[in-house]
């Protein structure tokens, strides 16, 4: 596909070989926040909790489901969650996810409509201060990346900063094919709940 999509692009998800996508995962990776000791003297390591969700929503934009940490496949197991991961990248990058949602369209509901990304802050850590957080939206598995089609760069966009829940896009069918909407953008939610909520009044 060789997209890079800006927040508020869309795409059907026509492949350039004319086929249509069919498997998505997105990953999201993070660090640990390094904190300083007293008068600078040594430094410590605060655990992260970022958590991904995936809401699935209907024509009436009805809440059908969310896959989350604590509930990490969909009944159908079209939606899977890699688990989740409390800490974070405790001792640098080490360049892979820290969580993964995988989405087969084959495998969707028919009367599945929208499929919306969402993250959160579990403890209320402010996005701007978690080293290297990002998420990237892509073709493959989570052993494998073909093609990137969305990224957001959340500990270096000040956009992000001040707030612990985002939208990261929406796929959504229509005409009986799946598109892609490229959110990208903070909400002022403080947990999931919340954020499915916004995601239903103001993105679908």
């Amino acid at each position: 596909m060789a997209i890079n999509l800006e927040k508020g692009q869309r795409i059907n998800l026509q492949k350039s070989n004319g086929s249509t996508l069919q498997n998505v995962c997105v990953g999201i990776n993070w660090g640990a926040i390094e904190r300083k000791g007293l008068f600078g003297l040594g430094s410590s390591k605060e655990a992260v909790d970022l958590d991904g969700s995936c809401a699935l929503f209907d024509a009436d934009k009805k809440l059908e489901e969310v896959v989350y940490f604590g509930h990490l496949k969909s009944k159908n197991g079209a939606v899977k969650h890699s688990g989740d991961d409390l800490t974070g990248d405790v001792n640098g990058n080490d360049g892979k996810d820290n969580e993964v949602i995988t989405l087969d369209f084959s495998m969707l509901n028919p009367s599945t409509t929208h499929v919306a990304f969402v993250l959160n802050s579990f403890k209320g850590q402010d996005f701007a201060k978690i080293p290297f957080a990002s998420i990237r939206i892509y073709e493959g598995t989570p052993n494998r990346v073909n093609e990137v089609f969305a990224k957001y760069d959340i500990a270096n966009d000040a956009g992000f900063a001040g707030h612990v829940s985002m939208v990261m896009g929406v796929f959504y069918k229509r005409n009986n094919e799946w598109k892609f909407n490229a959110i990208g953008e903070a909400t002022k939610d403080r947990d999931l709940k919340h954020t499915v909520e916004t995601v239903a009044k103001q993105y679908l």
